[in-house]
Order: C-alpha cells, then sequence, then structure tokens
C-alpha cells in the first residue's frame, strides 16, 4: 500500500521496516557478516524522531586487526587481478547501485535525515564514482623513456599502496564511501572501511551490494563501531597498514595524522571547510541567490562544502540579502520521507544546540536574524532556515564551520577587501564567486587560498573533478585521474643501455 504525492509515493512504516531488515547488521570480514567478538553493539537513532532504527555489531580491536588480517592475506592477488576485472567489479557496483536507488535513498534519509529528493541525488553522485573510477581502472599509465644522456632506460609504473583504512563521516552515508573504495578497487588495494557510527547502515548495504558485485572476499571489510578510536589505533599502529583515508573534522584529522606518522602512512585527509560566497555588484542575483540556496542548503548545511560565510558587495548587499531570506523562508521543514519536506533535521541534539548558540551569539554581537533563527519545536533535531544580517566581521559565526542551515552575511566595498575577508580563515576547501566579470573571476580565483572555486554555480563536487582543499582543510585528493593516484605509489625502474655490447 502506498500514498502518492507527486511524482514519488510517500514512504510507509512498512517499507522501512522491510527495508531496514534487509540491511546487514554485523562485522563484514573476510567475506563473511559476523557478530563482534564481544558480541557488543550499538543503536542507530531517526534524527527526525530520536527513535532507534536499527543495532548493529560494534567492533572491537580485536576486530579491526581480523578485518585487517584478511585484507593483508588478499592483497598480492587482489593487486595481480587484471585491470579489466577489476573496472567490470566496478561498472556491476555501478549498475546494482543505480538499479537500488530507492532503497539507497531512503536509508540515508532514515539515518541522516536528508529529504528523500536529496538523497535521490546523492545515489546518483555516489554511483558516479564507481562508473568513473571503473573508467580509470584502465587507464592508469605509467611510462618509458630514455634518460637525457641518451644511454639508459627509465620505466615507471605505478603499484598499490596496499592495505588501506577507510574512516567516513556521516553527513554523506553512500557518496563518502564510494569516493574511497571505487579508487581504491580501481588501484587494487584492499580495505577496511569504517563507516560514521551515526550512519553506517548505508555503508553496511553498500558494502554488500559490492559482494553481489563479484568484488572477492576480503577485498572490502567492514567494521562499524561506536569506538573510533578502538578501531583506527590498532590499525594505525599496524605495519601492514599503508594508509589512511579519512573524511571529517580537522581536529580529528590532525590526530590521525599524528599517529599516521608513526609508520609513515599514506594520507588523504578531506578536512573542516569555512567556504566564502562572495557576491559582486555586477553579479546577476537571481543566479546567486539560486546558487546561494544550492551551496547553503544542500544537506541542511550539514557539508564541508556548504557556504559559511556570504559575503555580499555593499551596494547590492540589500537586495540579495532581501531576496535570500525570502527563498530560506520559504523552505518547508520536517522528516525526509515526506515528499513536501525541503529541509530535514540536524544529525543530533547536541549539532543543533551547537548551531543556534552560533546564531545567539551573533545576535548578542550585533547581527540582525532576517528569517527562522530558532530550533523547531517538537520531535527530532530541526532548526530553522535563518539568515543573518549585518553580521559584524569578527563574529565568531563567520569563523567557524556552522553546519547547520544558517547563512550569516556580511558585506565588503572593493574587490581587494573581498578576498582578504574570504582569506580570513585557517581554512580552504570550497569558494564561491558570483560575478559576470571573467577577468575578475580569474583575478580573484589565483588570489584566494581555496582547493575548489564555484563560478556562478553553488554545486561544484562531480566524480570527474578533484576534490580537496589546501591549509587547514587538508591534504589530496578525491576523483578525477587524481583520485586513483592517492592509492599508488610510483615505483622506478632504471635500465641499462640496450645498445651497450
Amino acid at each position: 500500500m502506498t500514498v502518492t504525492s507527486g511524482l514519488f509515493p510517500a514512504i510507509l512504516p512498512e517499507r522501512e521496516a522491510s527495508l531496514l531488515a534487509s540491511v546487514p547488521t554485523g562485522l563484514l570480514i573476510g567475506g563473511q557478516w559476523r557478530d563482534a567478538s564481544d558480541g557488543g553493539s550499538f543503536d542507530v537513532n531517526d534524527p527526525a524522531t530520536g527513535e532507534v532504527l536499527a543495532t548493529l555489531a560494534s567492533a572491537t580491536s580485536e576486530d579491526a586487526v581480523a578485518a585487517l588480517d584478511a585484507a593483508d592475506a588478499v592483497q598480492a592477488s587482489w593487486a595481480r587481478t587484471a585491470p579489466r576485472v577489476r573496472a567490470e567489479i566496478l561498472r556491476r557496483a555501478f549498475d546494482l547501485v543505480a538499479a537500488r536507488t530507492e532503497d539507497f535513498a531512503l536509508l540515508m534519509t532514515l539515518e541522516m535525515g536528508k529529504p528523500l529528493a536529496e538523497a535521490r541525488g546523492e545515489v546518483a553522485y555516489g554511483a558516479e564514482f564507481l562508473r568513473w573510477f571503473a573508467e580509470e581502472t584502465v587507464r592508469d599509465y605509467g611510462r618509458y623513456l630514455t634518460t637525457p644522456e641518451g644511454k639508459n632506460r627509465i620505466l615507471v609504473q605505478h603499484k598499490p599502496v596496499g592495505p588501506c583504512l577507510l574512516i567516513t563521516p556521516w553527513n554523506f552515508p553512500l557518496a563518502m564511501a564510494t569516493r574511497k573504495v571505487a579508487p581504491a578497487v580501481a588501484a587494487g588495494c584492499t580495505m577496511v572501511l569504517k563507516p560514521a557510527k551515526l550512519t553506517p547502515l548505508t555503508a553496511q548495504y553498500f558494502a554488500q551490494t559490492m559482494l553481489d558485485a563479484g568484488l572477492p572476499a576480503g577485498v572490502l571489510n567492514v567494521v562499524s563501531s561506536s569506538s573510533a578510536s578502538g578501531v583506527s589505533g590498532p590499525l594505525l599502529a599496524d605495519p601492514r597498514l599503508r594508509k589512511v583515508s579519512f573524511t571529517g573534522s580537522t581536529p580529528v584529522g590532525k590526530r590521525l595524522i599524528a599517529d599516521a606518522a608513526q609508520n609513515v602512512l599514506r594520507t588523504s585527509m578531506e578536512l573542516g571547510g569555512n567556504a566564502p560566497f562572495i557576491v559582486f555588484d555586477d553579479a546577476d542575483l537571481d543566479a546567486a541567490v539560486e546558487g546561494a540556496m544550492a551551496a547553503k542548503m544542500r544537506n541542511m548545511g550539514e557539508a564541508c562544502t556548504a557556504a559559511n560565510r556570504f559575503l555580499v558587495q555593499d551596494s547590492v548587499a540589500a537586495d540579495f540579502t532581501a531576496r535570500f531570506a525570502a527563498a530560506m523562508g520559504a523552505l518547508a521543514t520536517g522528516r525526509g520521507t515526506d515528499p513536501a519536506t525541503q529541509v530535514g533535521p540536524l544529525i543530533g541534539a547536541a549539532a543543533r544546540d551547537d548551531v543556534h548558540a552560533l546564531v545567539a551569539a551573533a545576535v548578542d554581537a550585533g547581527a540582525t536574524i532576517l528569517t527562522g533563527g530558532a530550533p523547531v519545536d517538537g520531535p527530532g533535531y530541526f532548526y530553522q532556515p535563518t539568515v543573518l544580517g549585518n553580521v559584524p566581521n569578527d563574529a565568531a559565526i563567520l569563523g567557524q564551520e556552522i553546519f547547520g542551515p544558517v547563512a550569516p552575511v556580511t558585506t565588503f566595498a572593493t574587490e581587494e577587501e573581498a578576498i582578504r575577508l574570504a582569506n580570513a580563515t585557517e581554512y580552504g576547501l570550497a569558494s564561491y564567486i558570483y560575478s559576470k566579470d571573467f577577468n575578475r573571476l580569474l583575478r580573484v580565483a589565483e588570489q584566494i587560498e581555496f582547493g575548489m572555486v564555484g563560478f556562478n554555480a553553488g554545486i561544484i563536487s562531480n566524480a570527474a573533478a578533484p576534490f580537496g582543499g589546501v591549509k587547514q582543510s587538508g591534504l589530496g585528493r578525491e576523483g578525477g585521474s587524481e583520485g586513483i593516484a592517492e592509492y599508488t605509489t610510483t615505483q622506478y625502474i632504471g635500465i641499462a643501455d640496450p645498445y651497450a655490447s
């Protein structure tokens, strides 16, 4: 039985229960789902209601080592597997994820809170990493050349780095898993995947999908756990592990880098962001507002690429801010399974309280609430879409990652001031520029300290593009042709002159 509303049917409780019952709840080690070694477990909750969705096995340190045992045991054979074979596994996985779009979307909505329409978008985005790296698998080129003096030969080849620890965040449960697993598979690496404890269900279902696509036992192991350090600690200390890839907060990333240094591990770190959204006086304001909505409200603002600071040139600030506040105030908040919902809950009570504390502090500092500005009464962890005007440049909300549906607006007078304000942060992940002047884009992009720039575009993430930041936003790149390089090492072979007697 379904209830129809628009293009997609509303989700009934029976459908939710059936899907949740199909998700593996154990640890995936050596191709088998099993209980934790100590029988421990943890609950996964629905942020829209606070109710328990499922109970999963909680990996111990012993389970983590067992997962690495499994990964290490098959590393050599997996590295020798033909690139075309690895590519076909990824392509089949892409097809299966696409076929299971509604299942993946509903799982993400239930455990993370995002509206179903947005969850479907993440499925398309996340699946694309599987297709992209299926194609990149057979194009991981080396080179052969003559030395400059003409005597010897140089042979360069790329080899898989080895067993990897992949640690994913809670905000994009599918895309962050595919963005790490796909290039590792393409390069010939085995993996231990540690999903976020708040949203592990999607990763569990994805791991089973990879098995269904023909991934050999032991190549991908999954150790969901209530203790992140209990899993990562022993693995980072184990000399068999050769790489760690982490997406999450900068403080946690720093600790992982320090731990990884003990064994000189390869590291990929996609950390915090504080994205400026710069609107110049020659911008198309309709397009700028549309882009601002996309850059701010994707994932309820719970994204490292989310626009965090809106820097608007003086002469258009009032007009832009009024339009932006009207658009934000018109958004419908509710449980993501309701087809009418445009804004779901934040991930938990602490997240909602942190967002509200930033808003309250900004108001105390002189900011004006133009729309929203408060938690939503009732069950779940909802916060009103909020726009703040007249935000002082020294307000705390401009220096911290908000991770919620709150948009602080401040102004600037000149291009030089916009650049200075944009760079006034320790972070350097995403940034956005709205202007009709392409030369201005080039000038500003060359001077702002960010790994990614959106020019008249509020959404810039793409599997074919290198995703990553500078400064304290991290190390390395995910996606694009650069993505597979993060999982390979370069070996040089010097060859004697073949013409020598």
